[in-house]
């Protein structure tokens, strides 16, 4: 379907023009007149509104994305980069769900690394450097190919709605019965019914600035930095939600739609975030710096790419990255001009950013024992010679940043292209949503993306393919007068999408909120190799999912994790064996060598779990038997038994295939630690009503595992209980777990010794 790009006011002056590896997409220009009506209306144009908008119009919901101009769809307005620790896991995950943040993230990607590839499969993270021009043109080229999803460009102004108590929505979301599930549990309290106490007002429409009005039954807002957005400069403010590209000029604000959420009683608060300066490329030494190559052949974030084996479109253009970092000298500076640096609405003029993302001078100031930071530089696309130069953000007045940037290694003579700015913005506190996103004081209106309290292009694209999904499915079924569907909820054993929102509407957040692999108490089975095979048949039941090829590709890696892990555990030796062929150090285990060990067999699955041993060396052992086998079964008279033989040979040569490699490995290594996994969870939940004692000192000297964010909460909010301990956004069920155990051998310590003084006494009465 060739999508419509709906100018409001005035006829959009040309239609997008895509980079060349992107596919040319034809669109029709006409005027909008009010009264036209949609299922769903998406509000803004950025990573959560265009998995939002896509999610929406895979449900089969009439779907517009309103944005306020159709060229900045897909902009990536900070890093050029998709993925990393953690986010590279949603990534993956919003794949799963058909979602489109992956796949432009391939169809831009120029340089390619797994972070974290030298520990365990549970906290690798798939990262690709973006080509800006690529990325843009690729995701308006994929909204363009949706069916049932079409573009009014324009700025949403208000919403309208019916108010009254208690009153229905217009696009209901069905009860449902507890599965006894977190996911289940969630659905229940995500219902119209469960909500319709707190409901004030349902969706009808939206206004835009220029008066037209947009008939639906459900909005998504996903407003990012514009909801009553300042940038800043220095002591310069002014009005915006962000600098368009290689541009002076602004976007501006969303104002009306702060005014209208503010009218129904919703907690809003200031959040801040910022971007570096962008450098120019020709003036840099590159040879002073620390070259980082990208990894070939390139990990791609598609399911349906990696079981195909078609490359990243790309893979024979990549560049290098390198490495800069700060000194003395640096740090000099950024304290001595921290006085230039803008005052903030929030946290006392302080700004309220992001923790694991801050900019120069809270570096500086947090960490003054260090004389160093790193900083990437990362060009910006294949035909520019702007780079990016990462956690390099700074809103000093231009001058000054050029001052600092040029006492880094490499960039002495470095001259700036734009300054680095800041933005405030205001968010929704996210315990007002329901695990659908869907408010609970306004039926049918959905929040996705930083106006949640989050960080991050793949934070905002998580939460928009699930307020896409609701929202369309919901809105879909009343248009069409059918039963209102189940709500549509990842639970926290199930994905990091589920962490990630369980997280925001159950304790909120005060600051903006960054997805990592520890924040999961689960994610042992929550890995960026699996996610399809754990979301993609949930989702193609609920209808989010209908590809053909995402649903075979999904089926074959089923078929081929099992066919593996059944050839793994079917073959056998001797202890001796593995040990003699693989090496004792590596394959003989504690077994080897003890009395009766020589008569002990054990299966490839077996000798797998073990520390080192990779599934390529347990296959290079199989395939060894195999062909042995495969010629004394050749040497065999023709019938049954010779085709037996062929067929048990042939079996262990194969290798398994690279789409399900490090599944497979992942899924045989970790198999004995998810009944621990799940121990530990258990004993967790049981633990929620015991008390913590309140003279608990808390520092890293006593909870060495904490991070420096878990120790300052816990001293400045000192729970009375596990209960409230759970309820500390920030504080990551690995070290509530941690924190049990301790109070749990410090309760039994002192009972010890209790008991032993009055073992004295008695002995003394005596």
């Amino acid at each position: 379907m060739r999508i419509e790009y709906i100018a409001i006011g005035s006829m959009l002056a040309q239609t997008l023009a895509f980079a060349p590896r992107v596919a040319r997409t034809a669109s029709r220009v006409r005027t909008f007149a009010s009264g036209r009506e949609f299922d769903v209306v998406v509000i803004g144009g950025g990573h959560a509104g265009c998995d939002a908008a896509t999610a929406a119009a895979r449900t089969g919901a009439k779907t517009a994305l309103v944005t306020q101009r159709a060229d900045t769809i897909g902009e990536l307005s900070c890093n050029p980069s998709i993925g990393g620790i953690g986010k590279g896991h949603l990534v993956r995950e919003v794949d799963a769900l058909d979602g489109v943040i992956g796949e432009a993230g391939d169809m831009a990607g120029i340089h390619f690394r797994v972070l974290n590839r030298r520990k365990g499969p549970a906290v690798r993270g798939p990262r690709a450097q973006a080509d800006r021009d690529l990325y843009k043109a690729g995701m308006q080229s994929l909204i363009a190919n949706t069916e049932n999803l079409c573009v009014i460009e324009g700025g949403a102004e208000d919403l309208l709605l019916d108010e009254g108590d208690e009153i229905d929505s217009a696009a209901p979301i069905a009860e449902v019965e507890s599965s006894g599930t977190d996911a289940g549990k969630a659905a229940v309290m995500a219902s119209s019914k469960a909500t319709q106490q707190e409901r004030k007002a349902r969706i009808r429409g939206v206004v835009l600035a220029d008066g037209t009005e947009i008939a639906c039954r459900a909005v998504v807002i996903t407003t990012g930095t514009f909801l009553r957005g300042v940038l800043m400069i220095g002591k310069e403010r002014y009005s915006g939600g962000r600098h368009l590209r290689d541009s002076e000029e602004v976007e501006p604000p969303s104002v009306g739609l702060a005014k209208t959420l503010a009218r129904f009683g919703f907690e809003l608060g200031r959040m801040k975030t910022g971007t570096p300066p962008r450098l120019d490329g020709t003036t840099i030494d590159w040879d002073a710096c620390n070259i980082q190559p990208s990894e070939y052949p390139c990990p791609p974030f598609s399911y349906v790419r990696q079981f195909t084996g078609e490359e990243v479109p790309n893979a024979q253009n990549l560049i290098d990255c390198y490495q800069s970092c700060t000194n003395e000298e640096t740090h000099k500076l950024v304290m001595q001009y921290a006085h230039t640096l803008p005052e903030y609405d929030g946290l006392d003029g302080k700004g309220n950013g992001p923790r694991y993302c801050p900019s120069l001078y809270k570096k500086v100031e947090r960490f003054p024992d260090r004389n160093s930071h790193n900083s990437f530089l990362e060009p910006e696309g294949l035909n520019t010679n702007i780079v990016y130069p990462n956690g390099m953000s700074g809103p000093y007045p231009e001058e000054i940043q050029l001052k600092i940037m040029r006492t880094m290694l490499g960039l002495g003579a470095v001259e700036i292209v734009r300054p680095g700015y800041d933005v405030e913005y205001d968010f929704v506190n996210p315990q007002s949503l329901t695990h659908t996103l869907e408010t609970k004081k306004i039926g049918g209106l959905y929040l996705a993306g930083q106006i949640c309290g989050t960080t991050g292009y793949e934070e905002a694209a998580a939460q928009g393919v699930i307020a896409g999904a609701n929202a369309g499915k919901a809105a879909g079924c009343a248009a069409r007068g059918e039963e209102p569907p189940p709500p549509f909820v990842l639970g926290r054993d199930e994905a990091y999408i589920g962490v990630l929102i369980d997280d925001l509407v159950t304790k909120g957040t005060n600051e903006p909120y960054r997805m990592f692999t520890s924040r999961s108490e689960y994610r042992i089975s929550l890995r960026a190799d699996n996610a399809d095979l754990r979301l993609t048949a949930k989702a193609a039941d609920f209808g989010l999912v209908t590809r053909p090829d995402r649903l075979a590709a999904l089926d074959a890696r089923e078929s081929m994790l099992n066919d593996s892990i059944d050839r793994l555990r079917s073959f056998k030796l001797f202890v001796s064996e593995w040990a003699e062929r693989g090496g004792n150090d590596l394959m003989g285990g504690s077994a080897s060598g003890r009395k009766g060990s020589d008569g002990k067999k054990k299966s490839g699955e077996e000798v797998l779990k073990m520390p080192h041993v990779t599934l390529k060396d347990v296959e290079d052992i199989m395939a060894e038997d195999g062909v042995r086998l495969l010629s004394a079964a050749e040497a065999m008279d023709e019938g049954d038994e010779k085709d037996e033989a062929l067929n048990a040979a042939s079996s262990l040569t194969p290798p398994t295939p690279g789409s399900v490699f490090d599944t497979v490995e992942a899924t045989v290594k970790y198999s004995s630690y998810l009944d621990r996994q799940e121990k530990d969870m258990e004993s967790w939940r049981k633990a929620q009503g015991i008390r913590i004692p309140g003279d608990l000192v808390y520092d890293h000297d006593v909870f060495p595992t904490f991070s420096s964010e878990e120790i300052e909460k816990l001293k400045r909010i000192r729970p009375a209980t596990f209960a409230d301990a759970s309820n500390i956004s920030g504080l990551t069920p690995q070290s509530l777990v941690y924190l049990y155990n301790y109070v749990s051998k410090r309760g039994q310590f002192r009972d010890r010794e209790r008991n032993k003084r009055a073992k004295e006494r008695f002995s003394t009465v005596e």
